[in-house]
This record gives C-alpha cells, sequence and structure tokens, in this order.
C-alpha cells in the first residue's frame, strides 16, 4: 500500500500527487495507490488513513506513507503509531505551533469550496505529536533549503539519521519533484540508498 497523504488545502489533483500517481503506475502499482482528500480536521484526516491502513491488513512494512507539508506531519504520526515506512516532503515538524496561524477560513488551491480551520483543529495537531524517529531506515526526508514556508534546519533535526535528501534551493512546493523523484521511488520500492 502507498498513502499520499497532500498538505494543508491541498488535493489530490496537487502536482506532485499527480507526478507520484504516474511514477506509481509505470511500476505497475496503481493497484497499490491511494491518495484521499482529507477533511480539514485533523483528527478526522488521521481517522480516515487509519480506517484505509486498517482495510490493508497486511504487514506495516509493507505500507508507505507520502506526506508533504501538513501531510508529512499526519505521515510522521502514522508512521510512529502504525509502523509503517514514510517518505516525508518538506514537513510540517510541529503542527499546532505552525497551523497555529491559520485559523479561519481559506479557499482551497484546486477547488472553490471553502477550506474551514478551526480553533480546535490546533489542539487536534497539538494531540498528534510524536517522538523524533528511533527506526531510521523507515523514513526518507526531502527538505528545502529553500522553503520559503518551513524551516528546513528544523526538518533535518527531527530526521536525524534517517535516509534524506536536502535539496540546495527548491521552495515547499518542491516544484522541481521530477528530478528527486527516482529517489523518492527507490525508497518505495526497498532499494537501499546513501545518506545525503
Amino acid at each position: 500500500m502507498i498513502l499520499y497523504l497532500h498538505g494543508f488545502r491541498s488535493s489530490p489533483q496537487s502536482a506532485k500527487a499527480q507526478w507520484l500517481a504516474q511514477a506509481v503506475a509505470n511500476l505497475r502499482l496503481a493497484d497499490h495507490w491511494h491518495c484521499p482528500q482529507l477533511p480539514a480536521s485533523p483528527q478526522g484526516a488521521i481517522n480516515l488513513c487509519n480506517n484505509l491502513i486498517d482495510l490493508h491488513a497486511g504487514d506495516p512494512a509493507d505500507i508507505t506513507l507520502i506526506g508533504s507539508s501538513l501531510g508529512g506531519y499526519y505521515a510522521g504520526h502514522l508512521a510512529h503509531a502504525r509502523g509503517c515506512r514514510a517518505v516525508l516532503l518538506n514537513p510540517v515538524i510541529y503542527g499546532a505551533r505552525d497551523l497555529a496561524t491559520q485559523v479561519g477560513t481559506h479557499q482551497q488551491y484546486h477547488s472553490t469550496e471553502p477550506f474551514v480551520f478551526l480553533p480546535r483543529h490546533v489542539d487536534e495537531l497539538a494531540a498528534l505529536a510524536f517522538p523524533t524517529p528511533q527506526a531510521h531506515n523507515r523514513y526518507f526526508l526531502m527538505a528545502c533549503t529553500g522553503d520559503e514556508v518551513l524551516d528546513w534546519k528544523e526538518m533535518a533535526a527531527w530526521y536525524a539519521g534517517c535516509q534524506s535528501r536536502i535539496v540546495n534551493g527548491s521552495d515547499h512546493g518542491i516544484s522541481d519533484f521530477p528530478r528527486w523523484l527516482p529517489e523518492v521511488m527507490q525508497f518505495i520500492q526497498g532499494k537501499p540508498q546513501t545518506q545525503r
């Protein structure tokens, strides 16, 4: 199972989700791909993911989570709680702190539907906090030094010792993601990598 978790206000229509879906299909793994629309509620998002993982009913080691930004925070929580593998793409590290400023009504990136982020959602993020990883081989971090939203140094410190790719430059959305996609797919396929 390959489960992609998009970021705040994003969707399965995001560029990274589409690039990954195509790469997975090219490996003839499309039947294993899941990319749900996540609700605004963090606990609701985790409940949705847990239900999908429960339906998989296999070895957690056979599940790879891919999380971008806020989805990376969710992936980190789930990987810790469920024993899954995780790819973290410019992940949020301190959910409640970083999203507290986003309380209010927004527009989604790929829809005209409003996206309402409530004060209780910040509390839900706080409740989902998780410790730094111990099973380093189960994680692959991609952090961009040009991230204009989050601090890449916090990401690198949190996932220290894990497989990683620190991208010099780029941006929060990793607009040059196709360049780095082969490394992500290598991790998803369980092939060994050298730390960078």
